[in-house]
């Protein structure tokens, strides 16, 4: 099984239709000996990773891995959080992230869906409108088209054009979760992160926010933080096994819920014998 990005041809099946998709795709997001640590405690080590544009990469483990740590990396949004030292190289298309001067731009091209509905105190209308209209929008005929886009390509248009005017908290849980992937997209991002989306939402739900995944995959790249082992194997295209601090191995996903691992631990955590 391939573990590092490589060109190496012979390959199992699913890795070699990984490789016909996303080989000759541009590489989004380059990972270098990436070391997280929260003051003395150090919570990544060394990782190292690249994913391709356009691809859904799975992030699995048990808690306190270090995943959403690493969302936080790629964001920048460690300057929010006291005690989080960052080293190492983290590229963006190219761009060492650490250095890029326009903080704001960067984190209006990484959209992000926390694990819980964030439903600011707004109108749905001005939920979805507040990104544009922070970026200088104010037209209110654009802002309109570009409320319904986005709330359409969150599968939440039908349910809410006749509330618009209305609190998001009034929606029920599936519907602020589906609010808040529409207002990441209302900044028009080309990376979507997602940090365990469906912990407070209903199956059905769950299952209508991973078809609207499968959807944007052709937009834009998509980083998936799942604590459901399954959800990994239905959506992603590669997936991370981090435990411990540790990002363990990288495979195609089909191959690693094979038994096709270079690691046992990752075999014991699909299993189901711990995590």
């Amino acid at each position: 099984m391939v573990v590092a990005d490589s060109n190496v041809r012979t390959l199992s099946d699913p890795e070699s239709t990984w490789h016909q998709r996303f080989h000759s795709s541009p590489m989004k997001i380059e990972v270098n000996d990436l070391t997280i640590r929260y003051g003395d405690t150090t919570i990544l080590s060394g990782v190292n990773l690249n994913i391709r544009k356009n691809e859904i990469f799975g992030i699995i483990g048990p808690a306190n891995s270090g995943k959403t740590s690493l969302l936080k990396a790629l964001n920048r949004m460690d300057e929010f959080t006291p005690g989080m030292k960052v080293t190492g190289d983290i590229r963006v298309n190219g761009l060492d992230i650490r250095h890029v001067k326009n903080v704001y731009g960067l984190r209006r091209s990484i959209g992000v869906v926390f694990p819980l509905p964030v439903g600011l105190p707004l109108t749905v209308f001005e939920n979805v409108a507040l990104a544009p209209r922070l970026g200088g929008m104010n037209n209110r005929a654009e802002l309109n088209i570009i409320v319904e886009r986005c709330l359409r390509r969150a599968a939440l248009w039908d349910e809410v054009k006749d509330r618009l005017n209305s609190l998001g908290s009034l929606l029920s849980g599936g519907q602020q979760q589906r609010l808040t992937i529409a207002r990441a997209l209302s900044q028009e991002p080309d990376l979507l992160m997602l940090d365990e989306f469906s912990i407070a939402v209903d199956p059905v739900t769950t299952m209508r926010i991973e078809d609207i995944l499968k959807e944007l995959r052709k937009e834009m790249t998509i980083i998936l933080v799942t604590n459901l082992v399954q959800q990994a194997r239905r959506l992603a295209d590669r997936t991370a096994f981090f435990l411990n601090g540790e990002c363990v191995e990288i495979g195609v996903t089909e191959c690693l819920f094979t038994g096709q691992v270079q690691d046992q631990r990752t075999q014991d955590y699909l299993s189901g014998r711990f995590g």
